[in-house]
């Protein structure tokens, strides 16, 4: 990446402009990677719990709590991103304020102290953050006229969903893990990606940062745990594994055809396919 890579802040005051900016770009750029930060998890679940058992914990903890940030990185099919006839290379953070500690919402007290070390300043959330009612007008418009175009890409990507579709609906989550799924398809169509999930038939594993590492993806833009940040390594991990993994039908270790297509529509966790 030759530009320099701006984080662009968005609150209450810029959220209709940056949208504006996005809006704008997102024709030509219509891979959408993006990331949340929220306060911890108060129900707990192991990874080889059954998918509806897991759903039902994410659906528990999502309910209850805020989100905090939620980060956004558009590109082209060759992973270059916007630069909005400007010197420098943009990805978006949105601040919301949502969250109040001091109200006593949910939330777990080492995983504020966490965010709190790596730079979230909930003060500021709270004064200048965005109303999430205001943000799920704009990116549901957004994603209306765009659905068919668009590639959504996460990381483990079960909670960042189901932040953003409560986002969008202001209430609870669905019931169950099919309406849930069904939801995501219906609001973000069928190109819905997750790295988790798609690392599985390459025999990697771990967290994003492990990933980005074993895939030679540095992190070129702010912190990690940093929701900007965060979907902009997303969106570059995500491009290497299309190179390098899926560039074209690719046989894995048994003779295997692989196409991204064979795992579109999947989150980890919950591996019941949208239909």
């Amino acid at each position: 990446m030759n530009k320099r890579v701006e984080i662009r802040s968005v609150w209450q005051q810029n959220l209709e402009s940056e949208f504006a900016l996005i809006e704008a770009a997102i024709a030509d750029y219509p891979f959408v990677s993006f990331d949340t930060e929220f306060p911890g998890t108060i129900l707990e679940c192991k990874a080889w719990d059954p998918p509806a058992y897991q759903y039902q914990i994410m659906k528990g903890n999502v309910d209850a709590m805020n989100i905090i940030q939620l980060g956004l990185t558009l590109s082209d099919h060759s992973g270059n991103l916007p630069d909005l006839g400007t010197d420098c290379c943009c990805i978006w953070e949105f601040n919301f304020r949502d969250f109040d500690i001091e109200r006593g919402d949910h939330h777990s007290a080492d995983a504020i102290e966490f965010l709190k070390r790596h730079g979230i300043d909930f003060l500021q959330n709270k004064k200048k953050g965005i109303y999430s009612s205001n943000f799920a007008w704009l990116m549901e418009r957004m994603v209306l006229h765009n659905r068919s175009r668009l590639t959504w890409v996460t990381f483990h990507g079960s909670y960042d969903f189901g932040y953003l579709m409560k986002i969008l609906t202001q209430k609870d989550l669905p019931t169950d893990i099919g309406g849930f799924m069904g939801e995501v398809e219906k609001k973000f169509g069928k190109r819905v990606y997750d790295i988790k999930h798609l690392i599985k038939c390459q025999g990697l594993y771990g967290g994003l940062e492990k990933v980005a590492r074993l895939l030679q993806v540095g992190r070129v833009a702010g912190k990690s745990h940093q929701a900007g940040s965060d979907s902009l390594l997303t969106l570059q991990t995500f491009m290497r594994l299309k190179d390098v993994h899926f560039g074209s039908f690719l046989k894995n270790k048994d003779n295997c055809s692989l196409s991204l297509n064979q795992f579109r529509g999947v989150l980890h966790g919950l591996e019941l396919e949208a239909h």
